[in-house]
């Protein structure tokens, strides 16, 4: 589980690499507000992605418990800003419910569904969305 913008979501763990500090990123002129930059990460030029603005929630500073997830769908990392990572959970795939119908597009688009738990509502990224998002960038900005 991860916070974005105060509300917390899950994530699959089979795409989750590794999770680290935030590192100090170089913003990249000319590409929306959701792509925070890129970062030197083990060496590696790594793209940074801040969702918050896409979930229609507020971005703010990270504080010391933002932490950098980074995710590895068929070999491609991309690094998420999060204002935190709250442990792993299992998560039962039945209790799983559609988006919620009233949010924006861009927040619908990026959710596979919600669940509640224990500590209150959760959503559930939809981790090929947000691999989906590189879609999203000017061609020529696009690497690969």
């Amino acid at each position: 589980m991860v916070r974005l913008g105060g509300s917390r979501y899950a994530l699959p763990m089979h795409a989750v690499a590794e999770v680290g500090r935030p590192p100090s990123l170089t913003r990249v002129p000319g590409l929306p507000s959701w792509l925070a930059g890129v970062a030197n990460w083990r060496g590696r030029v790594l793209a940074v992605l801040d969702l918050r603005p896409l979930l229609a929630a507020p971005a703010g500073p990270l504080d010391r418990l933002g932490r950098l997830v980074v995710l590895n769908r068929a070999g491609v990392p991309v690094g998420l800003l999060t204002e935190g990572v709250e442990g792993t959970h299992l998560l039962d795939e039945e209790q799983v419910e559609p988006a919620l119908t009233h949010l924006p597009d861009t927040a619908a688009d990026l959710l596979a569904g919600h669940t509640t738990d224990a500590d209150g509502p959760c959503g559930v990224l939809d981790i090929d969305a947000v691999f989906r998002l590189a879609d999203a960038l000017p061609r020529a900005r696009r690497a690969g």
